[in-house]
């Protein structure tokens, strides 16, 4: 091929590649995002009851604070791949090289160009797991599987889907839906700043339709300004979420955990050529990823 390619990282470098991927990932945006956990963090979870009483001049004791905690702990991450050289050369020669430049130094830039071909793998299956993982083989535990979600041990503002549970979303059904969600929203948490609707893309183009067939504006051909609302509350539109359900929370209520610049967080690219003869590299990425949430009391969920 004419050069070759050996590249090793580890720690802050590996990070900047790896996090960069990792961020591609849509429901990031709307969650808490907790970097450099080397093992577990705990998120700390704090309710109090009857604090505030009359004033005297003496000091009574009086209310209760509870404070109570759940884990976070980022599960140990790998990809190991074989490219094909000739392939990645055609897209990156058109992508970075310029008239008359020829291909001497070229492996400098490579390797950045291989992680960010390598992204939006990593950007799916991190969109996807934040809600649907298990914990199980090849996934980390995310928010919403039916047994084992970071919600599955924990009581949540359970609201029924208006068609019956199990059934689906339709034009006609999304807005007594939203509306149904809505109104579970604990008054305390109405209007908070970092409050959302969670739902897919299925399900919001369903919202669209319904308020274009209700003679509203046609919310889709809005600018990069509008942010999408409904009945006060925003919405997240995230790729990954569990279709036809939707969950309202607030932002800071909802954590996602990883480690960037651990010496585990790691990036190699082997040059197979040199050892085998082929025109493969090898590429070898590990990083971590967990999600965990705090008041289970504090998220409304329809299904």
């Amino acid at each position: 091929m004419g050069f070759s390619i050996n590249s090793n990282y580890t720690g802050d470098h590996a990070g900047q590649y790896i996090g960069a991927a990792l961020k591609s990932s849509k429901s990031l945006e709307f969650l808490t995002v907790l970097e450099n956990i080397k093992f577990k963090r705990n998120i700390s979870k704090v309710s109090t009851t009857n604090m505030i009483k009359d004033a005297t001049c003496d000091f009574v004791d009086a209310g209760t604070l509870t404070l109570t905690e759940r884990v976070l702990t980022p599960k140990a991450l790998e990809i190991n791949v074989d490219l094909c050289k000739k392939d990645l050369l055609q897209d990156f020669q058109s992508a970075q090289m310029t008239a008359g430049r020829h291909n001497d130094g070229m492996s400098d830039d490579f390797a950045a160009f291989v992680m960010s071909y390598l992204s939006s793998t990593i950007a799916d299956y991190v969109e996807t797991n934040i809600w649907a993982g298990n914990g199980g083989t090849n996934e980390f535990t995310g928010f919403m599987h039916p047994t084992d979600g970071t919600f599955a041990g924990d009581t949540l503002v359970e609201v029924d889907n208006t068609l019956g549970a199990g059934s689906g979303y339709t034009v006609a059904s999304i807005d007594d839906d939203l509306n149904a969600l809505v109104n579970a929203i604990p008054s305390a948490l109405y209007r908070k700043e970092d409050l959302y609707i969670y739902m897919s893309v299925s399900s919001y183009r369903l919202y669209l339709a319904n308020q274009a067939n209700s003679g509203y504006q046609r919310l889709f051909n809005m600018n990069d300004d509008f942010v999408p609302m409904f009945n006060g509350v925003k919405i997240a539109v995230c790729p990954g979420m569990v279709e036809n359900k939707m969950i309202a929370a607030q932002q800071s209520n909802l954590f996602f955990g990883t480690d960037l610049v651990s010496d585990h967080t790691e990036l190699k690219m082997l040059d197979m050529g040199d050892l085998d003869g082929s025109d493969n590299i090898r590429v070898v990425a590990k990083f971590t990823a967990g999600c965990q949430h705090a008041q289970g009391g504090e998220i409304v969920r329809i299904d």
